[in-house]
Protein backbone atom coordinates (compact mmCIF):
# COMPACT_ATOMS: atom_id res chain seq x y z
CA UNK A 1 0.00 0.00 0.00
CA UNK A 2 1.98 2.92 -0.87
CA UNK A 3 -0.96 5.98 -0.60
CA UNK A 4 -2.69 6.07 3.07
CA UNK A 5 -6.28 5.09 3.21
CA UNK A 6 -9.00 7.00 3.97
CA UNK A 7 -11.66 5.46 5.59
CA UNK A 8 -15.74 6.70 6.17
CA UNK A 9 -18.37 6.34 8.43
CA UNK A 10 -21.90 7.98 9.03
CA UNK A 11 -20.24 10.83 10.81
CA UNK A 12 -16.09 10.41 10.35
CA UNK A 13 -13.41 10.68 8.06
CA UNK A 14 -10.31 8.36 8.96
CA UNK A 15 -7.48 9.90 7.23
CA UNK A 16 -3.66 10.55 7.21
CA UNK A 17 -2.68 12.97 9.93
CA UNK A 18 -0.82 16.16 8.79
CA UNK A 19 1.35 18.84 10.45
CA UNK A 20 -1.32 21.16 10.66
CA UNK A 21 -2.99 18.97 13.11
CA UNK A 22 -0.25 20.26 15.37
CA UNK A 23 -2.39 22.69 17.65
CA UNK A 24 -5.27 20.32 18.15
CA UNK A 25 -3.74 17.58 18.86
CA UNK A 26 -1.50 19.34 21.69
CA UNK A 27 -4.87 20.90 22.45
CA UNK A 28 -6.30 17.62 23.43
CA UNK A 29 -3.18 15.14 24.38
CA UNK A 30 -1.74 17.63 26.81
CA UNK A 31 -4.87 16.97 28.84
CA UNK A 32 -4.07 13.95 31.92
CA UNK A 33 -7.29 12.58 31.27
CA UNK A 34 -5.98 11.68 27.91
CA UNK A 35 -2.20 11.05 28.90
CA UNK A 36 -3.22 8.85 32.23
CA UNK A 37 -4.79 6.21 29.38
CA UNK A 38 -2.57 5.98 27.17
CA UNK A 39 1.30 4.59 26.71
CA UNK A 40 4.62 6.06 26.68
CA UNK A 41 2.67 9.72 26.20
CA UNK A 42 4.08 12.20 28.16
CA UNK A 43 2.44 14.62 30.58
CA UNK A 44 2.97 17.83 30.06
CA UNK A 45 2.77 17.09 26.28
CA UNK A 46 4.93 19.21 24.21
CA UNK A 47 5.10 20.29 20.61
CA UNK A 48 8.40 18.37 20.30
CA UNK A 49 6.16 15.52 21.10
CA UNK A 50 3.72 15.86 18.73
CA UNK A 51 6.28 16.21 16.14
CA UNK A 52 8.02 13.09 17.15
CA UNK A 53 4.70 11.04 17.21
CA UNK A 54 3.81 12.19 13.57
CA UNK A 55 7.25 10.82 12.37
CA UNK A 56 7.18 7.97 14.20
CA UNK A 57 3.48 7.43 12.74
CA UNK A 58 4.72 8.06 9.01
CA UNK A 59 8.05 6.08 9.09
CA UNK A 60 5.02 3.19 10.52
CA UNK A 61 3.48 3.58 7.35
CA UNK A 62 6.26 3.89 5.02
CA UNK A 63 7.34 0.04 6.85
CA UNK A 64 3.64 -0.85 7.09
CA UNK A 65 4.05 -1.37 11.00
CA UNK A 66 1.66 1.56 11.70
CA UNK A 67 -1.74 2.82 10.70
CA UNK A 68 -2.45 5.99 12.71
CA UNK A 69 -5.56 7.57 11.21
CA UNK A 70 -6.99 10.97 12.12
CA UNK A 71 -10.35 10.83 12.97
CA UNK A 72 -12.61 14.25 11.75
CA UNK A 73 -15.71 15.14 11.70
CA UNK A 74 -17.28 14.59 8.47
CA UNK A 75 -19.16 18.00 8.19
CA UNK A 76 -16.64 19.83 9.17
CA UNK A 77 -13.26 17.58 9.26
CA UNK A 78 -12.75 18.95 12.73
CA UNK A 79 -10.20 17.12 14.46
CA UNK A 80 -11.57 14.81 16.90
CA UNK A 81 -8.66 12.21 18.32
CA UNK A 82 -6.83 9.41 16.22
CA UNK A 83 -6.79 5.66 15.76
CA UNK A 84 -4.08 3.23 15.66
CA UNK A 85 -3.64 0.03 13.93
CA UNK A 86 -0.55 -1.59 14.68
CA UNK A 87 0.29 -4.95 12.57
CA UNK A 88 2.56 -7.24 13.28
CA UNK A 89 2.61 -8.56 9.57
CA UNK A 90 4.37 -12.57 10.13
CA UNK A 91 1.64 -13.15 13.18
CA UNK A 92 -1.34 -12.20 11.01
CA UNK A 93 -2.28 -9.82 13.75
CA UNK A 94 -2.27 -6.16 15.07
CA UNK A 95 -2.87 -4.04 17.89
CA UNK A 96 -5.71 -1.24 18.18
CA UNK A 97 -5.27 2.08 19.76
CA UNK A 98 -6.95 5.04 20.03
CA UNK A 99 -7.61 8.44 22.11
CA UNK A 100 -10.47 10.98 21.45
CA UNK A 101 -10.46 14.51 22.92
CA UNK A 102 -12.17 15.42 25.99
CA UNK A 103 -14.85 17.82 23.95
CA UNK A 104 -16.28 14.40 21.59
CA UNK A 105 -16.40 12.09 24.66
CA UNK A 106 -19.47 9.74 25.28
CA UNK A 107 -20.56 10.56 21.39
CA UNK A 108 -20.28 7.18 20.22
CA UNK A 109 -17.51 8.57 18.03
CA UNK A 110 -14.62 5.81 19.22
CA UNK A 111 -16.93 2.80 19.05
CA UNK A 112 -17.42 4.27 15.14
CA UNK A 113 -14.17 4.77 13.75
CA UNK A 114 -12.64 1.24 15.34
CA UNK A 115 -15.54 -0.73 13.50
CA UNK A 116 -13.78 1.07 10.39
CA UNK A 117 -10.66 0.20 11.33
CA UNK A 118 -11.51 -3.20 11.82
CA UNK A 119 -13.25 -3.50 8.59
CA UNK A 120 -10.14 -2.18 7.47
CA UNK A 121 -7.51 -4.29 9.28
CA UNK A 122 -9.83 -7.98 8.66
CA UNK A 123 -10.77 -6.94 4.84
CA UNK A 124 -8.11 -4.58 3.28
CA UNK A 125 -4.59 -5.84 5.42
CA UNK A 126 -6.32 -9.38 5.94
CA UNK A 127 -5.39 -10.02 9.38
CA UNK A 128 -6.60 -12.96 11.07
CA UNK A 129 -6.32 -11.31 14.67
CA UNK A 130 -7.36 -7.81 16.30
CA UNK A 131 -6.63 -7.06 19.76
CA UNK A 132 -6.66 -3.80 21.79
CA UNK A 133 -5.82 -2.94 25.65
CA UNK A 134 -7.29 -0.75 28.69
CA UNK A 135 -5.83 -0.22 31.96
CA UNK A 136 -8.05 -1.40 34.05
CA UNK A 137 -9.02 1.85 35.85
CA UNK A 138 -10.52 3.05 32.30
CA UNK A 139 -13.78 0.53 31.70
CA UNK A 140 -15.12 3.07 29.42
CA UNK A 141 -12.77 2.12 26.68
CA UNK A 142 -13.72 -1.43 27.08
CA UNK A 143 -17.18 -0.79 26.06
CA UNK A 144 -16.13 0.71 22.83
CA UNK A 145 -14.45 -2.70 21.83
CA UNK A 146 -17.83 -4.81 23.53
CA UNK A 147 -19.53 -2.60 21.24
CA UNK A 148 -17.55 -3.79 18.06
CA UNK A 149 -18.03 -7.74 18.82
CA UNK A 150 -14.42 -7.95 20.62
CA UNK A 151 -14.01 -10.45 23.08
CA UNK A 152 -12.34 -10.32 26.51
CA UNK A 153 -9.66 -12.07 26.59
CA UNK A 154 -6.93 -11.56 29.12
CA UNK A 155 -5.99 -9.51 32.77
CA UNK A 156 -2.63 -8.64 32.73
CA UNK A 157 -2.03 -7.82 36.58
CA UNK A 158 1.00 -4.81 37.02
CA UNK A 159 1.59 -5.06 33.40
CA UNK A 160 2.60 -1.58 33.12
CA UNK A 161 4.61 0.50 35.22
CA UNK A 162 2.74 4.42 34.51
CA UNK A 163 3.21 7.19 37.19
CA UNK A 164 5.16 5.49 39.55
CA UNK A 165 2.79 2.59 39.54
CA UNK A 166 1.88 -0.80 38.64
CA UNK A 167 -1.33 -0.55 36.22
CA UNK A 168 -3.45 -3.80 35.08
CA UNK A 169 -4.33 -4.08 31.15
CA UNK A 170 -7.49 -5.79 30.19
CA UNK A 171 -7.19 -7.23 26.51
CA UNK A 172 -9.64 -7.66 24.16
CA UNK A 173 -9.71 -9.49 20.97
CA UNK A 174 -11.27 -10.19 17.99
CA UNK A 175 -10.80 -13.32 15.52
CA UNK A 176 -11.45 -13.11 11.48
CA UNK A 177 -14.09 -15.63 12.24
CA UNK A 178 -15.62 -13.79 15.37
CA UNK A 179 -15.38 -10.73 13.12
CA UNK A 180 -17.85 -12.11 10.43
CA UNK A 181 -20.00 -13.94 13.31
CA UNK A 182 -20.22 -10.49 14.67
CA UNK A 183 -20.99 -8.43 11.35
CA UNK A 184 -23.86 -11.37 10.51
CA UNK A 185 -25.78 -10.63 13.89
CA UNK A 186 -25.42 -6.53 13.37
CA UNK A 187 -26.48 -6.45 9.66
Amino acid sequence: MTEFPTLHTPRLILGQLEIGDIPVILKYVDNPKITNNLRNVPHPYYEKDAIFWLNMVRQGFDSQTDYTFRLGLKETNEFIGAMSLLPKKPHHKAEAGYWIGEPFWNKGYASEALSAVLKFGFEALELNKIYAMYYDYNPISGKVMVKNGMVKEAELVNNEFKDGKFVTEIQYRLTKHEYKIFLNKVY
